[in-house]
């Protein structure tokens, strides 16, 4: 019995050690934001499903796959939580998807400008290339003062960092000489 309770109270203790680094790591992420000079990538908000169905317009957001009830509130959420904490966004860009769109209006931090090269090429494979390396290119040009926000899909922010996101998930990178280096990820929080 005294041996169940040692192992009880080792993995507890274990586990209680590794919640504090956790939020330890993301109050750091947080106030790096809060000093500009970084660049948010964040995926839109939730829009349940993969992909787009058949017949998608990219000009017409019913034919889309969009942000749900849920999504909407997660975006003006995070938006909330970005305001609270005062990280200064300087700029604000979108994928031109209607999901992605919404998201970054619900936000409600700026004026938001449609960027073609943060556009999904989930179904557009022969698209990675070109639209990767121009959002790169806007990362490395990235000076601030405040925070850069770049609103896209998963395909994209995978490609840039190499690391999977969920819907309305942020990664933190740091634009460097020698490339983009990813200090955090954040969840915002959930609707209230």
């Amino acid at each position: 019995m005294q041996t169940l309770r040692t192992i009880t109270l080792t993995l507890l203790l274990g586990v209680w050690g590794v919640l504090p680094a956790s939020a330890q790591a993301s109050e750091a992420t947080w106030q790096a934001l809060q000093a500009g000079g970084l660049v948010i990538l964040m995926r839109h908000a939730l829009a349940p499903g993969i992909g787009d169905p058949p017949g998608f317009e990219l000009s017409e957001c019913d034919t889309q796959r969009n942000l749900s009830a849920e999504g909407r509130a997660q975006a003006e959420a995070i938006g909330r939580a970005l305001r609270e904490r005062e990280v200064p966004i300087e700029a604000v860009y979108t994928s031109r998807w209607c999901r992605a769109r919404d998201t970054a209006n619900l936000l409600a931090l700026g004026s938001v400008t449609p960027a073609p090269w943060l556009d999904s090429f989930f179904r557009e494979r022969s698209e990675q290339r070109a639209r990767t390396q121009a959002a790169r290119e806007r990362i490395l040009a990235w000076q601030g003062p405040g925070n850069l926000l770049m609103v896209t899909h998963q395909v994209n922010i995978t490609a840039l960092t190499g690391s999977g996101v969920g819907s309305g998930e942020m990664i933190v990178v740091r634009p460097e000489e020698d490339g983009i280096n990813v200090i955090g990820r954040l969840q915002a929080g959930s609707p209230r």
